[in-house]
């Protein structure tokens, strides 16, 4: 006979999968639905495909790490499985009431934590190494988009344009017996060429999310032995595609809340950045967050481009700027203007795509190229690209907090009720 609290383990777990499927598949392919590269149901499919390619193969380690590395496998009672899930869970919530990317990969390892602390079972040694590449993945995001931001991301700007295209590149068939996937052939080459990498790094985001995040939902039921790894990785990556076939239509019609006021081309940066810091993390076995490294990314390619025309100095501190500095905006990079002062259309952001509000993508450039860094046009990049030190601040509060509170709460949990 089943164990009530084995059946309630599994329905939380999937609960768990369900919303990070919902949240995930909106930030993987919301550039490529926004630009009408592939419908949702083909974007939810692709990525179920590449989740669950990412959770079979480099996943595997990061369901070992949680499962039984970071704590004993014995530690995962069924109530303590429960209970792990449900922390896991509530950082989704928390996640989506204040507005912030908080790490559910953090929070659920914050909650084996403090069953290991309250166990005597922890491997300090472990949480110590995962803890420095918890550090060091988002600097590292952070200076990757700082450089970007600051060096490339101007040039690469001035000659990558993406437009929206008329018909889905990618549809299924459905005049014959059998659904089969077609082509347009109405796309120009340019078109073909920008739809191709858009859709290639959204699969890549979907391999990433499938790799870092399977083992949020199932670790603990691996641990404990209610179910092996093989079947645990299909349990999560089917919660997951359920998630992306149903609450991610919404989040997909917002084309994802962290990109929507992206420039393409930036949330392309984002997305290729973030992803491959937790693929290699994932390989490694170590759990890290999607969601930190994209952002601390945005963070830093607002900070590069702000930096252009602005000290570093009264970037972070905006009351040493001078009279005359433009407005920092909240977000990294935000909506750009449909017209820049040298009357050269600006890249359309992802929200743009998703609207059909695309500027003309037949743009000129001015004479010399981009801008050489401290010659560039405060009216012009102040509605682009503008570091907010207030909001980042936030953030990073809300980063620490949250695994923090999953810690301290789990260890109270454990010690005196479970």
């Amino acid at each position: 006979m089943v164990e009530p609290l084995v059946v309630i383990g599994i329905l939380v777990a999937v609960f768990v999968g369900y919303n990070i499927g919902g949240s995930s598949t909106g930030v993987a392919f919301g550039p490529a639905v926004g630009s009408r590269i592939v419908r949702k149901v083909t974007a939810a499919t692709l990525f179920s495909v590449f989740a669950l390619l990412g959770a079979w193969t480099v996943g595997r380690n990061v369901i070992s790490t949680m499962s039984s590395d970071i704590v004993a496998s014995s530690a995962f009672t069924p109530e303590a499985s429960v209970a792990v899930l449900f922390f896991t869970g509530l950082s989704l919530l928390v996640s989506n009431l204040y507005g912030v990317p908080a790490s559910t990969s953090m929070t659920a390892v914050g909650a084996i934590v403090g069953l290991g602390l309250a166990t005597g079972t922890l491997d300090a040694a472990l949480m110590f190494t995962i803890l420095s590449a918890w550090i060091v993945a988002p600097l590292l995001a952070l200076f990757v988009g700082g450089v970007i931001g600051r060096y490339l991301y101007p040039h690469l700007d001035a000659r990558f344009a993406f437009g929206r295209l008329q018909d889905p590149l990618l549809a299924l068939d459905r005049s014959g017996r059998i659904p089969r996937p077609s082509i347009n052939s109405d796309a120009s080459a340019r078109d073909l060429g920008g739809s191709v990498l858009v859709l290639a790094i959204a699969c890549y985001m979907g391999f990433s999310a499938g790799a870092s995040n399977a083992a949020n939902a199932v670790a603990p039921l691996v641990g404990n032995g209610t179910v092996d790894t093989s079947p645990a990785v299909l349990l999560a990556v089917a919660a997951i595609s359920l998630g992306g076939f149903t609450i991610a239509r919404r989040t997909l019609d917002t084309v994802g809340n962290d990109i929507t006021d992206l420039p393409i081309l930036a949330a392309l940066i984002v997305s290729t950045t973030g992803a491959t810091i937790i693929t290699v993390l994932s390989w490694l076995g170590i759990p890290a967050s999607l969601a930190v490294s994209t952002t601390s990314c945005i963070i830093g390619l607002g900070w590069g481009r702000a930096s252009r025309v602005q000290p570093l100095v009264d970037i972070a501190d905006p009351t040493t700027a001078q009279s005359g500095t433009p407005d920092h905006k909240t977000g990294a990079l935000s909506a750009a203007p449909a017209k820049t002062a040298d009357e050269t259309t600006s890249s359309p952001t992802v929200g743009d795509l998703a609207e059909g509000a695309v500027p003309d993508p037949d743009r000129q450039l001015p004479d010399g190229g981009p801008s050489p860094i401290g010659a560039e046009q405060p009216d012009v990049l102040s509605a682009e690209s503008l570091f907010d030190a207030g909001a980042a601040a936030r953030i990073v509060v809300l980063w620490v907090l949250t695994p923090t509170l999953a810690v301290v709460s789990s260890y109270l949990l454990f010690l005196f009720v479970l």
